[in-house]
């Protein structure tokens, strides 16, 4: 059993894998189809706050819809940028990583919380507690990234080094 995964580095692989997948493919729905995608069960915080309150016309929820998926698809992509250098046994021990991974959990825990505003005032329960859900899920990580310590590396064996003029063996002069 391999045992030299951070407990930051296995967070965020689990992470990655539920965020890439889903808001993948919530944004590709959107690209599609804009509004229809905008009133899905994950989006339909931001486009009722959108409707109710910015009172925006069609191209305007048009543009704010394109800029949801644009922000989720940036955090999608520094998940998938973390996944690559975590596949690397070396950037993964040293922890070279961790500054796509506290990226992404930047842009998503932002994500994350304007929704959950936007679906406390537009009153959607449902929406309320998938956006909570995904805000603890991204803040639990980001305080475990910030807890662990960096990785300390290890000594390796000292070699002996002899210079040319160096005999190996004193005795035998």
């Amino acid at each position: 059993m391999s045992t030299n995964w951070r407990i930051s580095s296995f967070n965020g692989a689990l992470l990655a894998a539920y965020f890439i997948p889903t808001w993948t493919i919530v944004a590709f729905k959107i690209m599609i189809s804009p509004i229809h995608g905008f009133y899905e069960q994950p989006n339909i915080s931001m486009a009722l706050f959108v409707s109710d309150y910015l009172q925006l016309a069609a191209t305007g929820t048009v543009r704010a819809a394109w800029l949801l998926a644009l922000v989720r698809l940036t955090a999608v992509a520094f998940f998938a940028i973390f996944v690559a250098l975590v596949s690397r046994p070396s950037v993964r021990k040293a922890g070279g990583c961790d500054e796509a991974l506290g990226m992404a959990l930047g842009i998503g825990s932002l994500i994350s919380f304007a929704l959950m505003v936007m679906a406390s005032h537009a009153g959607e329960a449902a929406a309320l507690r998938l956006h909570a859900t995904e805000l603890l899920l991204l803040l639990g990580t980001a305080i475990v990234l910030m807890v662990e310590a960096p990785a300390q590396p290890q000594a390796q064996p000292m070699t002996r080094v002899l210079a040319l003029e160096q005999p190996e063996f004193l005795h035998n002069r």
